[in-house]
C-alpha cells in the first residue's frame, strides 16, 4: 500500500501546482529585508491613487495634471510616465521624456530595455538587467524575491501593432513596478505579483492579473517581461 500512497501524494501535488510553474518549497520568494520595507514605504510616497491620472495631460515627473480633462477618443494613460518618474526619484534612468514622447512609451520602453538602441545611453549601461518573461518558469517569484531585497523591478508589456487595411496600427502597451510582498508561489503563479501602477485605473496595490487586464494577450502568453535595477534601498540592506 505504501508506493501506491506515494503515487496518490505525488499526483496530488502534482495536481495543486500550476503546470509549468516549476514551484516548489525552495521557491518561496526572499523574505522581505529592511531594504525591501523602505522601497515599500518610497512606493507608497509617490501618490499614484492621486497622481498620474488618465485623460489628463501631466508632468510626467510629478504626475500634476496640466489643463483640464482631455475629450479625445482613446485612453491617456500614464503607466510609462509613473514608471519614469519612480526611476528618476531613485536616481535610476529608463527610457523617457525628452528622449521619448509619453504617447505610447511602454512600449518604447520594453524594447530599450531588451536592447534596442535609443537616443543615449543603452539599457544595459543605465544598469538594468533582463530577468525573463512571466512564462518563464521561476521569473515571476525572482521578481517578487528581488523586490523584497529593495531593488527596482520594471514588469513591461510590448503591445503588437494591430494589422489594419492601412497598415499597422501601433497599440499602447503597459508598465508596472512590482512590489515587496509575502504572497505565497501559489498566488504569485495564479494571480502574479504584486505591483503599483498608473493606468486605466491607478492602484497602489493590486495582482498583476489584474492590473494588465486590458492586456489580456501579454498576460495568457507569458509576454510580460520583467527587468531590474538595483537601489539604495537594496545596498542599505545589506549594512542592516
Amino acid at each position: 500500500m505504501r508506493p501506491v500512497l506515494a503515487f496518490v501524494l505525488a499526483a496530488t501535488l502534482f495536481a495543486v501546482l500550476p503546470v509549468g510553474s516549476g514551484a516548489s518549497a525552495a521557491d518561496q520568494p526572499a523574505p522581505i529585508t529592511a531594504g525591501g520595507r523602505r522601497l515599500a514605504t518610497f512606493l507608497d510616497g509617490l501618490d499614484v491613487e492621486s497622481l498620474w491620472i488618465r485623460n489628463h495631460h501631466v508632468d510626467w515627473r510629478t504626475g500634476v495634471a496640466e489643463g483640464p480633462e482631455e475629450t479625445a477618443p482613446g485612453g491617456h494613460t500614464h503607466c510609462s510616465a509613473f514608471v519614469a518618474a519612480a526611476a528618476d526619484r531613485l536616481g535610476i534612468y529608463i527610457l523617457r521624456p525628452p528622449e521619448h514622447p509619453q504617447m505610447f512609451l511602454a512600449n518604447a520602453q520594453e524594447q530599450w530595455l531588451d536592447g534596442a538602441p535609443g537616443s543615449g545611453r543603452t539599457a544595459a549601461a543605465a544598469g538594468w538587467r533582463r530577468l525573463g518573461r512571466l512564462a518563464d518558469a521561476g521569473v515571476a517569484v525572482k521578481a517578487v524575491s528581488l523586490a523584497n531585497k529593495g531593488d527596482l523591478v520594471i514588469a513591461v508589456y510590448f503591445q503588437p501593432p494591430e494589422v489594419t487595411a492601412q497598415g499597422p496600427k501601433e497599440r499602447s502597451g503597459h508598465a508596472a513596478i512590482v512590489r515587496p510582498s509575502d504572497k505565497p508561489v501559489a498566488a504569485i503563479e495564479r494571480d502574479g505579483p504584486d505591483v503599483i501602477q498608473a493606468g486605466m485605473h491607478n492602484h497602489r496595490l493590486i495582482a498583476m492579473k489584474t492590473g494588465f487586464a486590458s492586456h489580456k494577450d501579454g498576460w495568457r502568453d507569458g509576454t510580460i517581461e520583467f527587468f531590474v535595477h538595483k537601489t539604495r534601498f537594496a545596498s542599505a540592506s545589506a549594512t542592516d
